[in-house]
């Protein structure tokens, strides 16, 4: 019997993607603490905007954690590829939360430049610049972590949005200090909101492709077909797909028609062979399923696929 094969690699990097999200996750709790105290006391839009923002953030880290600890068990009889979609689906999560909250602080944020409430600017400034040098160090300790997971892309989108967001805090508290126009605690708000808007589309979207198993971005279906039909004895391909299962875990499957001596010839094995060096060499794909037939095979196959 085949021994299962071992992706030590895959442990590592899952481990160590585990930490750096833990320590990101303490990083932002413990400000998130600090700035809905400040948000309650000084009765600011922006500050409830980035704490609520936060607050998705400490919840997307938890999320991310807990997936990675998912995607890292092994396969068995019912999951024949482990839990590795946990990790798509912790991100489409992230996606919806983040475009729940952009919704919400609009609509507060238009209600405030209506009505507009006092603001003061100090706080503000103070707490954005404190705010600012927390996302930096957890972005940073972020961008050491697998940058082609969706799941590590996702909690990294919320850290940069923050970032970006206290920035506009800061500004905020600087134009309320120098001119008193309450309504730039709103406007800096919706510029959080549009910040998060942003990063929602893009991990809804990438996560809806995994989900719906869109042929990935960057492998054209042509150019597949091509390079396999290039290898020796092979007449025709079809019902081809690939799809992706988790970040960097691209699969694929088709049904190759070769020439029929290659059965009675006992040469079948060594196409098989050539396919999926092929598919490594030119692709990176090392999970594919290839279904070999010989021409005649194909009357007895019914709604086929390009």
């Amino acid at each position: 019997m085949n021994e299962p094969h071992h992706h030590d690699h895959a442990v590592v990097s899952h481990d160590s993607d585990m930490r750096l999200v833990l320590i990101a996750l303490a990083l932002i709790s413990a400000f998130l603490v600090a700035e809905f105290v400040t948000a309650v006391v000084e009765n600011s839009l922006a500050l409830f905007a980035d704490s609520g923002h936060m607050l998705t953030d400490v919840s997307a880290l938890a999320l991310s954690a807990w997936a990675i600890h998912l995607a890292s068990r092994p396969s068995n009889i019912k999951w024949t590829f482990g839990l590795k979609r946990a990790e798509i689906l912790a991100a489409l999560a992230n996606g919806v939360t983040l475009a729940a909250i952009a919704l919400f602080i609009t609509v507060e944020a238009v209600q405030r430049l209506i009505n507009t409430q006092h603001v003061t600017g100090s706080p503000l400034l103070v707490v954005a610049i404190v705010g600012t040098a927390v996302n930096v160090v957890a972005a940073w300790t972020l961008a050491k972590a697998n940058q082609s997971s969706l799941n590590v892309r996702a909690v990294s989108a919320h850290i940069m949005t923050d970032l970006f967001a206290f920035i506009g805090t800061a500004v905020a508290g600087v134009v309320i200090l120098a001119t008193h126009w309450v309504r730039a605690d709103s406007v800096a708000s919706l510029f959080v909101a549009l910040l998060m808007a942003r990063s929602s589309w893009s991990l809804l979207r990438d996560a809806g492709r995994i989900l719906l198993e869109a042929t990935p971005d960057e492998l054209m279906l042509s150019d597949v077909r091509t390079h396999l039909l290039e290898v020796p004895h092979v007449l025709d391909v079809h019902d081809l797909h690939a799809w992706t299962v988790t970040s960097g875990l691209v699969s694929l499957s088709a049904h190759v028609v070769i020439e029929d001596h290659c059965f009675s010839s006992g040469h079948a094995p060594q196409v098989l062979d050539a396919l999926q060096a092929c598919l490594a060499a030119h692709f990176e794909i090392e999970h594919a399923t290839f279904q070999l037939e010989p021409a005649a095979h194909v009357t007895h196959e019914d709604g086929l696929h390009p």
